[in-house]
């Protein structure tokens, strides 16, 4: 039974930081990957940053590279977020093992699997 609990989200300005964690638990097995993705109300979801457990490589939306950096320790999955834009303003979820497109560096796509994510964390970023 896989849990996924989101912490860290609130109000920043426009060019502060925050940091979110997600404390993973119930994953097994080798080759998995730990990501974030983020959701507007009534928008598409969008991929952030993916993970993988194994060999810690790890690959980014291109409009949060350089800004974004995601890391794992133990079983605690971060996402530390520099230079906020209004436009980073979502929901943010973590999710296990979801499926991923990646190219490159590049997160292109991600779609979590049912059951697999938190109950997320408000991010608002105000202009």
């Amino acid at each position: 039974h896989v849990q996924l609990v989101e912490s860290g989200g609130g109000t920043v300005q426009t060019g502060g930081s925050r940091r979110l964690s997600c404390e993973v638990s119930g994953t097994t097995g080798s080759g998995y990957c730990v990501a974030w993705f983020r959701q507007i109300q009534g928008s598409e979801r969008e991929g952030v940053a993916v993970i993988y457990v194994d060999s810690g490589n790890s690959y980014y939306r291109d409009s949060v590279k350089g800004r974004f950096t995601i890391s794992l320790d133990n079983t605690k999955l971060n996402l530390q977020m520099n230079d906020l834009k209004p436009v980073d303003t979502a929901m943010y979820y973590c999710a296990a093992n979801p499926d991923v497109v990646v190219a490159g560096t590049s997160l292109l796509g991600l779609t979590p699997r049912s059951g697999y994510w938190g109950q997320g964390t408000q991010v608002t970023v105000s202009s």
